[in-house]
């Protein structure tokens, strides 16, 4: 049994990515910070590499195409262009298209700290709310 978590090597119970989630935003965001950049990647492929990654989790490709719009509104706020995120229609399902830059680098780091943070706070309102009925 590890020392640090007193849980051992317990089996962990599979997750679903849910849209609008900081953890799965956080997820999507590192995902896109260390994906090459520069071409069209068809969403679900994007989705198939976090399955991959995070495979007590399922991500399904819906939810993954929300975190993206999101990620390219976020975008469009900080940069007030279209440019450089982009999620458009082909043949083949819908692609994301992002530059590759130091520009869209820094961004994507900032995305997944501002979702971490998110994670952290969520985490911490559930600690102080849940608790057993007659429980202090």
């Amino acid at each position: 049994m590890d020392e640090k978590d007193p849980r051992g090597a317990l089996p962990q119970p599979p997750v679903i990515a849910e849209a609008r989630s900081p953890f799965t935003a956080v997820r999507v965001a590192a995902l896109l910070l260390a994906r090459p950049r520069g071409f069209g990647e068809r969403v679900a492929a994007v989705a198939d590499a976090l399955n991959a990654a995070h495979t007590d989790w399922l991500f399904e490709t819906r939810v993954v195409a929300d975190e993206l719009l999101q990620l390219q509104s976020n975008w469009f706020s900080d940069f007030r262009t279209t440019t450089g995120f982009t999620l458009s229609d082909s043949p083949n399902g819908t692609l994301l298209h992002l530059e590759d830059s130091s520009r869209m680098s820094g961004w994507l780091q900032r995305q997944v700290e501002k979702a971490e943070a998110a994670c952290r706070a969520e985490l911490d309102q559930f600690a102080r709310t849940d608790r057993v009925a007659g429980d202090r």
